[in-house]
Formats: structure tokens, sequence, C-alpha cells
């Protein structure tokens, strides 16, 4: 069977571009059906804004879901991908069966445990007495949907892993389009406003739900989904690869609802529901950047992964070289973007000129260090796919902690707006930081290449 990339032959420098490149397009393709969600509801008529501001206060709970897929897909398909390179198929087979039970089990006990306690967190995480019927409307019929979310973005690491790529941008495409389509028949024509977004969300995740496990079945790939083999050493294994992004994603989800909280807290009944609508266009944007760097990441982890597996230090450095490269050049041109196209960009969300004259401001502001971003970004999820998961843990971590110190300080010294700083120091300093431990350990890891620690399972 001949397989789309081979991650242990093909030249380096192609085969990094062809699985970035589409992983990519796939993550900027989901970023913008996600953002479609949100320029529509803020269009809705009359109450658009403080739709769009209750449905903010959901995007950091939705992304919070999300990261449970990382947890299991983001650390099962590294260790697949190492058993791969070593021409362990049957053992490769036995993490993808076991990873498939345990996003079953995930998104049952996800599913029951945000049903029962969405009305205080919603109240919690940001929503006020004008937002939290829309908050509350969205995240009932969402969370309904966490089994499609958790199996489609979960699963389609075990294809990209095997070096399928086109296919799985062809499953994050298939429910982006489709969400697309749906959105304006069940919010506009069929006048569901908030809920007609949320339907569309969850029957575009089945539709990518039913995708991604038809092609795990079907004999297109090497290493087929099947039901057994299940051992707890591989459960844990994939837990300990899968805490680092887990971890990286809960704690962004985290930070974002703390960020709501404190724009209200400090905004005020009067400036409060404003700058919570401006923090979602904010973060909006952000999206556009950040989803489609972590999905060339993201997706070439198999080439690191899997020349570790087999032995090849060379290759994985020429493949570090060209990743983090290809991030860098990304980032400067979103910063030529930034500065020319950011009021075209927020005018798609809202006609109130206060409210897009505040979001062109804090948009520049969020997104001033995205530069040194590019550098964090891949080192952190290459060194997790060497397998050295409290390394990248640890440099996460390490930015996480110093945007929330920013978080807490900065609007209580300076005043709401400054808040929207917090992001940008945090992006310098932890870049800062994770290069140095990178270049101090990248040579020590190297030499294990071929007999690391991961090979127990």
């Amino acid at each position: 069977m001949k397989r789309t990339n081979d991650l242990g032959r093909d030249p380096v420098l192609s085969l990094v571009l062809r699985l970035a490149i589409p992983t990519m397009l796939a993550q900027l393709v989901s970023v913008l059906y996600s953002i479609v969600d949100r320029i529509y509801i803020g269009n809705i008529p009359e109450v658009g804004g403080i739709a769009l501001a209750g449905v903010g206060v959901c995007g950091p709970i939705v992304t919070l879901l999300s990261s449970f897929a990382s947890l299991v897909g983001l650390g099962g398909s590294p260790i697949m991908a190492m058993r791969m390179g070593e021409g362990r198929k049957d053992t490769a087979q036995k993490v993808l069966n076991n990873c498939f039970l345990m996003l079953l089990a995930l998104s049952l006990a996800l599913t029951l445990g945000f049903l029962l306690a969405k009305d205080k967190l919603l109240m919690w995480f940001g929503a006020s007495d004008v937002t939290f019927p829309y908050a509350d409307t969205y995240m009932t019929i969402y969370t309904a949907g966490t089994f499609f979310a958790l199996m489609a973005n979960g699963m389609n690491n075990f294809l990209i892993c095997q070096g399928f790529s086109g296919l799985g941008m062809a499953t994050v495409m298939l429910g982006a389009v489709l969400n697309i389509v749906l959105d304006p028949v069940f919010i506009f024509l069929c006048g569901m406003g908030v809920a007609g977004a949320a339907i569309a969300t969850v029957l575009s995740q089945m539709a990518s739900c039913v995708f991604v496990l038809c092609m795990l079945l079907g004999k297109r790939v090497p290493v087929r989904l099947g039901w057994g083999g299940f051992d707890r050493r591989i459960m844990v294994r994939v837990l300990g690869f899968g805490l680092s992004p887990f971890l990286i994603i809960a704690t962004d989800s985290v930070l974002l609802i703390i960020l709501n909280t404190v724009l209200q807290r400090y905004g005020g009944p009067g400036l409060g529901d404003t700058l919570v609508t401006c923090a979602t266009i904010v973060q909006s944007y952000l999206l556009l950047i950040t989803m489609p760097m972590g999905g060339m990441t993201l997706g070439t982890q198999p080439v690191v992964s899997f020349n570790y597996g087999a032995g090849q230090p060379q290759r994985i450095r020429e493949a570090m070289k060209a990743i983090v490269g290809l991030c860098v050049l990304f980032c400067v041109l979103m910063m030529v973007v930034t500065h020319t196209l950011s009021p075209l960009f927020v005018r798609l969300f809202t006609a109130d000129p206060d409210i897009a004259a505040r979001s062109v401001r804090y948009i520049k502001m969020f997104t001033c260090m995205i530069v040194p971003l590019a550098v964090q970004y891949p080192l952190v999820d290459e060194t997790t796919a060497l397998g050295h998961v409290k390394r990248a843990l640890f440099c996460s971590l390490y930015r996480k902690s110093i945007y929330l110190a920013a978080l807490l300080l900065l609007p209580w010294l300076f005043g709401p707006e400054a808040t929207f700083f917090s992001e940008p120091l945090a992006d310098l300093l932890a870049a800062i930081m994770t290069t140095i431990l990178f270049l101090h350990t990248f040579p020590k890891v190297l030499k294990e290449c071929g007999h690391g620690a991961a090979r127990s399972v």
C-alpha cells in the first residue's frame, strides 16, 4: 500500500511542507467557521452585540472541552508514530484502540459533568445577567454534542500521524464548510439565533466524526481502528505524552475565562460587557494566528516522532529548522496583516463605532509579540513529539504563569485596557526562556534517538 508521505525517507523540507500546509489550512478553515459563527451572531438584529458577548463567554469553555481531545489525540499519535518507525505495527494498533476507548469514556463523562454544572460555570466565567441567556442556550446545545467534537478532533490525529495529512485536512474542512453553510440557514432563515449557531456546529462536528472514523476503519490506512488490546500501561503512557498539549490548551481556556472575568470586574456595569465583546473579537483574530501555526507544529510532529523512533537524528535537525522557519515566516506575514487589514476584520463583527475602534486598538496590543511566539510554539510542540513532555510542559506553564500574573496585576495598576498587554508580555518572556532551554537540551535529546524512554509500550 502506498502511503501519502514516507516519514522516514522523503526529503525533509518537502515532507514538512506537505504535512504542515494541509494541517495549517485545515486549522485556518476551522478557525474561519468559528469566526463565521461569531460574525453571524454579532449581526443578529438588535441583540447582536450582547449575543456575541454571551457566546464569547462560551468560547473558552468550548476550548476547554476540546482540550480533552488533545489529551488523547496528541498524546497517542506521537507514540503510534514511534511504534510505526520501529516497525511495531501491532503495538501501534493497540495504541489506536486504547485511545478510541479513552475518548469514548471522556466524552460521556464530560457531557454529563458540563450539563450539570454549566449554569454556575457561565456566571463564574464572565457572563452577566444580560448575556447569560445567550451563553446558556449556546452551551447547552454544544455540550450535548461533545462526543462528536472529541472523536472528530482526537481521532483525526491518528490519520495525520500515519502520513495522511490530506485526509486530516478533509476531516476539518468537511465540518468547517458544512458549518458555514448551515449557520445562516439556522440563525436567520429559521430564526433560531444563537441556538441555530450551536445546532449548526454540532451537526458539522457529527459529519467530521463520521468521516474520520470511516477512514480509520477502512483499508486505506496502514494501521486500522479495531476493538481490543486494551492496556492500562498504554493509557497511562498516552496520558503522560498528552499532558503537555492538554495543559497548554486547557490553561489557555482558563486564562481566557479569567480574562473575561477581569474585564467584567474592572469594566463594571457600564463597560464590562463592551470589553468582553471586544475581547471576543480580539480572540477571534488571535485564532487566525495561533490555530494555523498550531496546525503547522502539530501536523509536523509525526516527522519528528517517526525519525526519533527510527534513530535518524539528522532528519530531526532538518525538520526542526524547517518548522521554526515556517512559523516565523507566517507570523511576520500576520504582523503585516494586523497593521493593515485588522479594521476590515473588525467590521465583520460589529457596526458599533466604539466597539470597532476599541477592538482594532486591542488587536494591535494583543498581537505585538507574535514573532517571538513563532519560536515558542514549534519548540514546545516538537519537544513533546520527542517524548520530553516535562520540558515542554515547563516551558508552557512558565508562559501561562507570566500571563496569569499580568492578567491580575496590569488592570489593577493601570486600568482594564492594560489587560490586553498580558499576552505580548507572556509571549516575549516565554520565548526567551524556551529558546535558552531548548538550545541547552536538544543535543542531549538527539543522543537518545532510536532508544528513547517511550519504548516501553
